[in-house]
């Protein structure tokens, strides 16, 4: 971290102390990015009993905030260009307090009406972060992927970790365990609060292309690879992040020590979602990395078809370093497939829209095929299936092109030491 060193830009228009504060904020914007999806996935049996709902509602409670992502994320752009990327990050932060206070109070209806919420507000960080990051630390872009990953996995997996002592023995309820995450809200919130007079409209996001033309993603076939990797690896672990706890429970696991698996699954993420962005970040394409990832889902998934409990924390750990390795590839490919900042904002609002839509009906179609066979053999073949077509899209994302011009190689190299 000592290298780390943000744009000139920065620097020079204010100071080095501001510098610092773009890393804290990013750091903790993305702590916000997770949490409150993964703290519901071990609470679901209390959330179902309290509320009446059925598995396939249940499984809503992670389909909502998805959807809310695809249909958020084609307008975060625009809001950053007109209003500055700062003033619209730190917007989307009220909007997530107010949903994860909502998301708490008694009843379906707040419970429903308060993740989306949720989901319109992280489907605007997640937009928007990687794009201020290219600007930012635009020769640093594989570290600072790295540490975004970090933060963003690391709360995450202490999220299914801590919902069930936090309901149960902290005596919180359901409600409780997860308005307790509106804490790290208000932390992110706090950090963002000096950069919003630094903001001008005009530049937040927009790095005018050379020719003046508006980047058009949608006919570029690389763009659409970028963009079912991105979608595929979302289904594959929202899909774990909802119903995994349950599965393990179904077997003879305790309540505590299904959420911890699931926590378990993102703790191992941790190391390389900060290696591997650093990596792929000075390979000249990325394949290598695509065929690896494949491997580990098929190998730690297959596990999950063994009906012995001991496999479980191997596969756990084997599904955590594929999805580090899955998730920061698509997100570093944001940047290294664009060439400029408006493209890398563009790109990620595709991705994220089309994808988690591809994402959306993951959690919801796995509890509803268990409602209907009373087993988890279909439900995990679903997983299978997005391992395998994860490597098929991987491998075309993963070229050394640009979006808008697939045929030349990129000619810039990012520092990410």
């Amino acid at each position: 971290m000592k290298h780390l060193q943000p744009a000139a830009h920065i620097k020079s228009s204010t100071n080095l102390t501001l510098g610092w504060l773009v890393v804290l904020g990013i750091i903790l914007v993305a702590a916000n990015q997770r949490a409150p999806i993964t703290s519901v996935g071990p609470l679901i049996s209390y959330i179902r009993e309290s509320t009446g709902i059925s598995n396939t509602v249940a499984g809503m409670l992670t389909t909502v905030p998805l959807l809310a992502f695809a249909f958020m994320s084609p307008f975060a752009p625009k809001l950053a260009r007109r209003y500055g990327t700062e003033r619209v990050i730190f917007s989307a932060l009220i909007f997530l307090f107010l949903g994860t206070v909502c998301r708490s109070l008694h009843g379906a209806g707040t419970l429903f009406a308060g993740t989306i919420l949720i989901g319109l507000a992280i489907s605007v960080c997640n937009v928007l972060i990687p794009s201020l990051v290219k600007r930012d630390f635009s020769h640093q872009v594989g570290l600072m992927t790295g540490v975004y990953s970090v933060s963003m996995n690391l709360c995450g997996a202490l999220a299914s970790g801590i919902s069930i002592p936090l309901a149960r023995d902290a005596g919180f309820g359901w409600q409780g365990a997860l308005v307790c995450w509106c804490m790290m809200t208000i932390l992110a919130m706090i950090s963002w609060f000096p950069r919003l007079r630094n903001t001008k409209p005009a530049t937040a996001v927009v790095t005018v292309v050379a020719n003046d033309k508006k980047p058009n993603l949608w006919r570029s076939k690389l763009a659409w690879q970028v963009t079912a990797f991105m979608g595929l690896q979302s289904i594959i672990f929202y899909m774990l992040a909802a119903w995994l706890p349950e599965i393990l429970v179904s077997r003879g696991m305790s309540e505590d020590v299904g959420g911890w698996m699931l926590s378990l699954l993102q703790f191992s993420m941790l190391p390389f979602t900060l290696l591997v962005p650093i990596i792929a970040g000075r390979m000249r394409n990325q394949r290598p990395l695509v065929l690896l990832t494949a491997v580990l889902y098929l190998l730690g998934i297959g596990g999950l078809f063994m009906n012995t409990n001991a496999l479980v924390p191997l596969c756990a750990i084997i599904i955590g370093i594929a999805g580090a390795f899955s998730f920061t590839l698509a997100m570093i490919f944001f940047s290294l497939r664009t060439r400029t900042v408006q493209e890398a904002a563009e790109l990620s609002g595709m991705a994220q829209t089309v994808g988690y839509i591809m994402a959306a009906i993951g959690p919801m179609l796995f509890g509803w095929l268990h409602d209907i066979t009373g087993t988890w053999d279909l439900p995990l073949m679903l997983l299978i299936v997005a391992s395998l077509l994860i490597f098929a899209f991987g491998m075309g994302a993963a070229r050394n092109r640009f979006v808008n011009s697939q045929e030349s190689e990129p000619t810039e190299k990012y520092s990410v030491s």
